[in-house]
């Protein structure tokens, strides 16, 4: 029961028998302001964001109300400034801002959707639910309660577009309220229906009078981690599938279409026979990309990422590949005329910058490192070069 229970606009106190004839958690923040719950989800949502990359990510927080908005944009900004100090870093300016009809919100989102030094918090009612289009938004975020499915697929529309120029290839959703229960729900939201007395026909009715709005506080409030999910196509429908759950459908497809890390490896080296796998994959609802961005493997190739899922071997970086490349085929590079060996050294360290791509770029011999080596000419003293640079990259991911 909520301690000294009070109105929050009259500062009244409010009756036991009242708070527990209106409320539920559905009114937190909307009719019952709990201040301590928005320091500790604020501070929960930071945190998160430290962990994946900064506190300046481009951010839209769903909230119960105005003056919840204000409060999250509050304790967000606070939460950031402190960040700052405690790291020497200079502040951005209007970090977390609110966006609401109420503060003129559209005004402020031309720099929310460009801007790469300010603006990286919306926190909104509903105002960003639609007809906004903000394509470097990398975390969607629910700190209200959701009954409509519509809006609620609204809502995670807002980081669905890939965004280029930023790099963005996926987004995030923290789900505060279980509002991703909505996944899969179907759009039509009926009312609430009750019997009139006399009528014998069901008719919306208004359930709940409206009542006081509360402001309690001294709660201790703790936040448990529901888990990890990818959203992917069950049954044609787009659902939350737990992360491992998620890596083990993925891994199931690739073993049942390569059934060893030979052929695995022999497949992975020819371009072609590569991209077919991957887009397999991909087509059957599970990206091997979205597996390296959710366990934050972006200095793995997906070689690694995929070798581990399916066969357990032990991923390695790809500055770990290079070096165990130069090691275990050390042998190999002495035999070699020496500015033949520096050259397959050099494109071997192309691995580490770009991964299977980095190896198979059309102007590798024009990157410094390989020009300064001797380039193509030093390769020629060994043989064939693409029979050389083919069977570097076996002894490569062999390594």
């Amino acid at each position: 029961m909520a301690r000294d229970p009070v109105d929050a606009i009259t500062g009244l106190p409010v009756a036991r028998e009242q708070v527990e004839e209106y409320y539920q958690k559905t009114e937190y923040e909307d009719r019952i302001f709990l201040p301590d719950r928005v320091i500790s989800m604020c501070r929960d949502l930071f945190n998160y964001l430290l962990e994946t990359g900064g506190p300046e990510q481009k951010s839209i927080i769903f909230c119960a109300r105005d003056s919840h908005a204000d409060r999250v944009a509050y304790e967000m900004g606070n939460l950031y400034a402190d960040w700052c100090k405690n790291n020497n870093k200079k502040r951005a300016d209007y970090y977390a801002f609110k966006c609401t009809a109420a503060s003129s919100g559209n005004d402020q989102l031309p720099d929310f959707r460009a801007s790469s030094r300010s603006h990286f918090i919306a926190t909104t009612v509903d105002l960003l639910t639609t007809g906004v289009d903000v394509p470097c938004v990398r975390n969607i975020v629910f700190f209200k309660y959701l009954k409509s499915p519509i809006s609620f697929y609204q809502m995670v529309g807002r980081g669905t577009r890939i965004d280029a120029p930023t790099g963005k290839l996926m987004f995030r959703v923290y789900d505060y309220t279980d509002a991703t229960r909505l996944f899969g729900e179907e759009f039509i939201t009926p009312p609430p229906r009750q019997k009139v007395p006399g009528d014998g026909h069901e008719q919306p009715v208004d359930l709940l009078p409206p009542g006081p709005t509360i402001q309690v506080e001294g709660f201790d409030v703790h936040i448990t981690d529901a888990g990890r999910y990818i959203v992917a196509d069950v049954d044609g429908q787009a659902m939350p599938v737990p992360v491992e759950e998620y890596k083990a459908r993925l891994a199931e497809r690739l073993v049942g279409e390569v059934h060893t890390l030979d052929d695995f490896r022999a497949r992975w080296i020819d371009p072609p026979s590569r991209l077919e796998l991957i887009n397999m994959l991909v087509t059957s609802g599970y990206s091997p990309g979205v597996v390296r961005l959710v366990d934050e493997k972006e200095d793995y190739d997906l070689y690694d990422v995929l070798a581990e899922l399916g066969w357990g071997i032990n991923a390695r970086t790809r500055h770990e590949r290079v070096l165990a490349f130069t090691y275990k085929h050390e042998e190999w590079l002495l035999s070699l005329p020496p500015e033949t060996g520096r050259v397959i050294s050099a494109v071997a360290n192309q691995f580490e910058r770009g991964g299977t791509d980095g190896l198979e770029n059309p102007q590798i011999f024009n990157t410094p490192e390989v020009r300064t080596a001797g380039g193509l000419k030093a390769l020629k003293l060994a043989g064939n070069p693409r029979e050389l640079l083919s069977e570097t990259k076996q002894r490569m991911f062999a390594a």
